[in-house]
């Protein structure tokens, strides 16, 4: 497992940068670790999710440090105005959840309902993806 240190580094990288407004390719850097090292799946599963919600944490936090005078999006102000917490499990949808977690930032939701919600959405979804692959493969 340690002399695959830098593909671990590049799979947390890519689930880092999918969770912010950087572009990311994290569900093709987890399908093919795991379908080069289907034994480390719960490996992978772990840095993926850990990677993801950090990058979710970081925008969370980008929109905490937004002036008051900048408007989050209404949509997504909206929908956490709606829905509360429960609307950040959506923040693994692309382009959908980065703004979702910018506006529960900017709108100084409880940061650890925050995170929580927005780690068991991105759990949930690399599970799909990596019980899908794990199927296709065996």
């Amino acid at each position: 497992m340690t002399e695959l240190w830098w593909q671990w580094l590049g799979l947390w990288f890519s689930a880092f940068s999918s969770a912010t407004i950087l572009p990311g390719t994290s569900d093709v850097v987890l399908v093919t670790m795991v379908n080069a090292h289907p034994q480390w799946w719960a490996w992978a599963w772990l840095v993926a999710t850990v990677g993801n919600g950090m990058g979710g944490f970081a925008s969370y936090w980008m929109g905490r440090l937004l002036p008051n005078k900048y408007k989050a999006p209404s949509k997504m102000i909206g929908w956490l105005h709606r829905y509360g917490y429960w609307a950040l499990l959506m923040s693994w949808v692309p382009f959908i959840g980065d703004g979702l977690a910018i506006a529960a930032g900017w709108l100084r939701l409880n940061v650890y309902l925050s995170t929580l919600m927005l780690v068991i959405g991105k759990f949930a979804r690399y599970g799909v993806l990596i019980f899908g692959t794990l199927q296709i493969i065996a």
